[in-house]
């Protein structure tokens, strides 16, 4: 093949491939959570499921706005001290709202704000995530759920309210088979009664990134 026929050919396939890219039907991989595309695709449009209204708060997407909130929540020395003991910079803020992103287009699943229904004010964040995290026993497809509060709207039970409306959630959107899973500082005794709250058991006791932690689980169909 002639150097011009070469290349003629490869522009030409790379049209094609081009073509069948942006005709192709978006896809979403779901590991334990058995939630279709279709109803993904049409909570995006039309905010299904998306958005969580209980008595109190709202839980809803993340957005840019939020950015500076959910940084400063993160850099707070108190916020993170049963996390990760080390505040976060802002550029880590922004990666994990990324992440939370990217977890909702992967996974059909992820984060939500929290945010006082009434004010609209930030307080915290709550949700799904599958961190692929380096540790045994592995929880590599199972839902971690998650949870988080500013200082300021600490000791207003805030936290059941939030997980408990992530778990009806996940009973709506997960198969009944799925387990969900979530892991506490030993010394973090409040987030250990919300979990209790919310239906949660003791699994087991594990480590990760060289620090004792302690697993909870419960299934999507058990009852609170």
């Amino acid at each position: 093949m002639k150097t011009c026929d070469r290349q003629r050919f490869h522009c030409e396939e790379t049209r094609a491939f081009r073509s069948r890219l942006a005709s192709a039907e978006p896809f979403t991989v779901s590991l334990m959570a058995s939630v279709s595309r279709e109803k993904y695709a049409r909570g995006i449009a039309e905010g299904f499921a998306m958005t969580i209204e209980t008595a109190r708060l709202v839980l809803r997407l993340h957005e840019v706005g939020d950015f500076d909130a959910s940084a400063a929540m993160w850099a707070d020395p108190e916020t993170v001290r049963h996390i990760s003991g080390v505040p976060a910079t802002r550029e880590q803020s922004w990666a994990r709202i990324l992440r939370y992103s990217g977890h909702w287009t992967l996974l059909n699943y992820g984060y939500w704000v929290v945010a006082e229904r009434e004010t609209g004010d930030f307080v915290g964040e709550v949700g799904f995530a599958d961190y692929h995290r380096e540790m045994q026993p592995s929880l590599d497809g199972i839902p971690e759920l998650g949870w988080v509060l500013a200082r300021h709207a600490h000791g207003n039970g805030y936290a059941t309210e939030a997980v408990q409306a992530a778990v009806r959630w996940a009973e709506a959107h997960f198969a009944a088979s799925t387990q969900i899973a979530s892991m506490i500082a030993p010394e973090n005794a409040a987030s250990v009664r919300v979990a209790m709250k919310c239906g949660f058991r003791f699994w087991q006791d594990a480590r990760y990134q060289s620090g004792p932690v302690l697993l909870y689980i419960r299934g999507v169909s058990d009852h609170e």
